[in-house]
C-alpha cells in the first residue's frame, strides 16, 4: 500500500478532531492497513478514548425529547423544567383521555337529566386528583428524576400544579361550552376547583400527597350530599354553586393559597429528606 495516513492527520484522528472527508478516508484506510493501526495505537490517548466512549454512552442513553418538550424549549422554558413538565403523569394520553370521557359522560348526563349538578360536582375534583397523581413517590413514576432535578420542592410542586390546572381546567372549560343552556351557572365549578386544589396542596406537608387530596375530595363529596339532603331533592341549585357558596369557595381558595405559601419550606425539607434516604439506601 503506497499511501498512509499522515502523522498530523493520525494524531487529529486519535483526538477525534479530524473532520470529514478526511476522517472517512482515514477510517477506510485504517480498516485495511496494519501499519497505520500500529502507529495509531502509539499516539492514541487512552483518556480521550474513555471520554469518547462516555460521550457515546451519554448520547445513546439520553431520552429523546418529544414534540411537547421541544415546543416548551422553543418557548423559552429551561431544559430541565421542560423535561419535568413533559414527564408529568397527568399530561399523558391515557389520563387526558380518561378525563375527557368522564367530562363527556357528565355533560350527556346533564342534558339527559336537565340538571348540571353532576357536572358541577365532578369538575372540581379533576384538578385535585391530577395534582395528587403528579406529586409523590407513591404515584409519580418520574419521582426519582424530579428529586435529583435542580429544582426546589415547592417550585417543582408549583410547576406541575400549573401544568395540571392548565390541562384539567382547559378540558373542563371546553366541556362547559357544551352546556350553553345553563348560562354562567355552568362555570360554578371553577372556584370550588381552585379551592379544593389549593386546600389539598396546603395540607400535603402534614398528611402527604395521597391522604391530603383524599381527605379534601371526601369532604367535598360529603358537603354536596349534605347540601342535597338539606334542600330535599328537586332541581334547585345546590348551595356550593349559589352566589354565597361561590363567595365561600373564593375565600377558602385565598386562605389555602396563603397557608400554602406559609408552609412552602416544608416541601423543600421533604425534598431533601427523600434525597438523604435515597443516598442511604
Amino acid at each position: 500500500m503506497s499511501w498512509h495516513v499522515g502523522e498530523d492527520e493520525l494524531r487529529a484522528y486519535a483526538r477525534g478532531e479530524l473532520v470529514p472527508p478526511l476522517v472517512w478516508s482515514a477510517d477506510a484506510h485504517l480498516t485495511g492497513c496494519a501499519e497505520c493501526r500500529a502507529r495509531l495505537a502509539e499516539v492514541w490517548d487512552a483518556g480521550a478514548l474513555d471520554a469518547a466512549w462516555e460521550r457515546l454512552d451519554a448520547e445513546l442513553d439520553a431520552p429523546r425529547p418529544g414534540p411537547f418538550e421541544r415546543l416548551l424549549v422553543r418557548l423559552g422554558v429551561a431544559d430541565h423544567t421542560a423535561r419535568l413538565l413533559a414527564a408529568t403523569p397527568v399530561l399523558r394520553r391515557s389520563w387526558l383521555t380518561a378525563v375527557t370521557l368522564l367530562l363527556v359522560m357528565s355533560v350527556l348526563t346533564a342534558h339527559g337529566a336537565h340538571s348540571d349538578t353532576v357536572f358541577l360536582a365532578l369538575a372540581p375534583l379533576l384538578p385535585l386528583a391530577g395534582v395528587a397523581l403528579s406529586y409523590g413517590p407513591a404515584l409519580d413514576p418520574t419521582y426519582e428524576m424530579a428529586v435529583v432535578a435542580p429544582v426546589h420542592g415547592f417550585r417543582l410542586l408549583m410547576i406541575r400544579t400549573v401544568a395540571v390546572l392548565a390541562a384539567a381546567l382547559g378540558l373542563s372549560g371546553l366541556a362547559t361550552f357544551a352546556l350553553p343552556g345553563y348560562g354562567l351557572g355552568a362555570l360554578g365549578w371553577l372556584l370550588p376547583a381552585l379551592a379544593l386544589t389549593a386546600t389539598g396542596l396546603a395540607l400535603t406537608p402534614r398528611f402527604g400527597p395521597v391522604l391530603a387530596p383524599s381527605v379534601v375530595g371526601g369532604a367535598w363529596v360529603v358537603l354536596l350530599l349534605l347540601a342535597r339532603a338539606q334542600q330535599g331533592g328537586g332541581d334547585r341549585v345546590l348551595v356550593p354553586f349559589t352566589a354565597a357558596g361561590q363567595g365561600v369557595a373564593a375565600g377558602v381558595a385565598a386562605l389555602a393559597a396563603g397557608l400554602l405559601f406559609a408552609v412552602r419550606d416544608r416541601f423543600d425539607r421533604s425534598h431533601r429528606s427523600h434525597r438523604s434516604h435515597g443516598g442511604a439506601v
